[in-house]
């Protein structure tokens, strides 16, 4: 769907957005725009004690920024054509981020796109690979999708479109007016509702989506995103950061297809858990935000000491 501005409104009159989407902020409110026309997104500022945009000063995108595609993938020969296909011309470089694959992932993607650079990631885990193809890219823009063949590429100009008109980070949702998902289970579904839900009380935001990897944002906003995650779960380590560090989010519809060939390397139960401990370990605000942290003091410095060996006791 193209977003076009109304030309026609003037002054600091609203323009009725969708009733999925949320108020954005009036003009003169920190410069930042005045409305949205017609549009599903949600868009949302949390609050911060630190904002990185009063540090690095507002700086709105336009096309002359280059995108970067980062795609990390793993034995994915029979689905990296079809992702391949679909980049649109305004991404200006694709970096492919190998996992070790053993098959022919690489000849096919090389073959599809001869102007592909290949990296090869450090550790194993997909934020092990998301952190490699950052550090790789030098463009104004990154933007992140799987190679499963669930996420479109052509979608990429959609996220664009807010990063050029004052966002500083765009990320899909399957759960908006717009999106959906053909491929999530109930048991995915209900875990992912209940993180969000979880994350939206802790953090006082109101997000839809969380466990979707589908992102956007400016490069010069990369040191302020945690990014210390070898996991999944370094895709809400990345939206978690983004809100406390007061940058300005997007939800935007993104349609999940299911992967057309292998079998998903996410595990449910334990890449779950490895997100409940990531939304926890970030949430430091509040009286809740202090109990969360010294609740968990208390569990790590338990664990510490048990697994500390005793002193050893001589017989006489």
């Amino acid at each position: 769907m193209t977003i076009k501005p109304d030309a026609s409104s003037t002054g600091n009159a609203s323009t009725p957005l969708s009733r999925d989407a949320l108020p954005v902020e009036p003009a003169g409110a920190g410069g930042r725009n005045d409305r949205w026309p017609d549009t599903n997104a949600r868009h949302f500022d949390a609050q911060s004690h630190f904002d990185v945009r009063s540090h690095l000063g507002t700086q709105y995108g336009d096309r002359s920024e280059t995108v970067a595609l980062v795609i990390p993938a793993k034995n994915e020969a029979a689905n990296i054509s079809w992702v391949l296909d679909q980049v649109p011309t305004r991404v200006n470089e694709i970096i492919l981020v190998d996992g070790n694959s053993t098959d022919a992932t690489l000849v096919t993607a090389q073959y599809c796109r001869p102007d592909i650079r290949i990296v090869t990631q450090t550790g194993s885990g997909k934020g092990d690979a998301l952190r490699s193809g950052f550090e790789a890219t030098a463009a104004d823009i990154i933007v992140m999708i799987d190679a499963d063949c669930s996420m479109s590429p052509q979608e990429i100009p959609h996220f664009l479109h807010f990063l050029a008109n004052g966002y500083d980070f765009v990320k899909g949702s399957r759960f908006i007016a717009g999106g959906g998902s053909r491929d999530i289970t109930r048991l995915r579904r209900l875990g992912n509702r209940t993180l969000v839900s979880l994350v939206n009380a802790l953090y006082d935001v109101q997000l839809t989506d969380l466990c979707y990897g589908f992102c956007a944002f400016h490069r010069r906003y990369l040191p302020f995103l945690d990014l210390t995650s070898s996991g999944f779960e370094v895709e809400t380590q990345l939206i978690l950061s983004a809100l406390t560090r007061g940058l300005r989010v997007a939800e935007v519809p993104s349609m999940e297809m299911p992967r057309r060939h292998g079998r998903s390397n996410l595990r449910t139960f334990p890449d779950g858990t490895r997100v409940l401990r990531a939304i926890l370990r970030g949430h430091r605000r509040g009286i809740s935000g202090h109990a969360v942290q010294a609740l968990r003091a208390l569990v790590h410095g338990t664990a510490r000491v048990k697994s500390q060996p005793g002193p050893s006791v001589r017989s006489a």
